[in-house]
């Protein structure tokens, strides 16, 4: 970390700090062995526990779609490599979707230290020693654009991770910002809003444009279109 060294834990905009890890799939480098993807880094506080097994089987339910996003999922618990493989076969023996065993094709980080949990800012004191179920969405940069902390007792959205990913994405390409609730805004729809006027004349053009029909205004500041 550079910026936030004081703080001990990285924030948005923050570059992801480079550390090697030992996961599922060998030792890897981070973020450089996802230079180029999107990836995300999720905890969960332990092997062999219910909700945990229910959000890994999502997670892999989902990884294709994560895929198609050039986006990988990496996951992170303070259990030893061995307990996140036989883990892994006690999944693949044990559960089904649709009548098919499920297989966890993505890496898990073991932490046993404790060390990157600490790093990462995975523990919470007031909600035990174990790791909260964090969410960290990093860029082809090695940015950290997305940050989400959940409880213990609460199983995490994966659709709204993968929302996350693709409305980053958009948001990148176009220039855009999306609504609350995006694609399926109350207010909106699937439009993207376009980013507040700065200046008079910026504002005026905005205007002239909805006069055109080229883009949608309820204000000046409150502008939208299709992509």
């Amino acid at each position: 970390m550079e910026e936030n060294d004081e703080m001990g834990i990285p924030l948005l905009g923050d570059k992801f700090p480079e550390m090697e890890v030992q996961t599922t799939h060998g030792k890897m480098k981070l973020p450089d062995d996802f230079s180029g993807k999107w990836f995300v880094l999720f905890s969960h506080p332990a092997d062999f526990t219910p909700v945990c097994t229910t959000e890994f089987v999502a997670f892999q339910e989902r990884y294709e779609k994560f895929k198609e996003l050039n986006c990988e999922l990496i996951g992170l618990s303070i259990d030893q490599v061995f307990s996140h493989i036989k883990w892994k076969e006690w999944i693949k023996d044990n559960i089904k979707v649709n009548g098919n065993p499920v297989e966890i094709k993505f890496p898990i980080i073991a932490d046993d230290t404790g060390n990157i949990a600490c790093q990462l800012g995975l523990i919470h004191p007031n909600k035990g020693t174990n790791t909260v179920r964090a969410v960290f969405v990093v860029d082809p940069e090695g940015v950290i654009r997305t940050i989400l902390y959940y409880p213990q007792e609460l199983g995490r959205n994966m659709d709204e991770i993968l929302r996350i990913v693709k409305a980053l994405q958009i948001s990148d390409k176009n220039g855009v910002a999306m609504p609350a609730n995006w694609p399926n805004n109350e207010i909106i729809g699937d439009h993207v809003i376009i980013p507040p006027a700065s200046d008079e004349k910026t504002a005026e053009e905005r205007m002239k444009s909805a006069e055109k029909g080229e883009i949608k205004c309820f204000d000046w500041w409150l502008c939208h279109k299709k992509l």
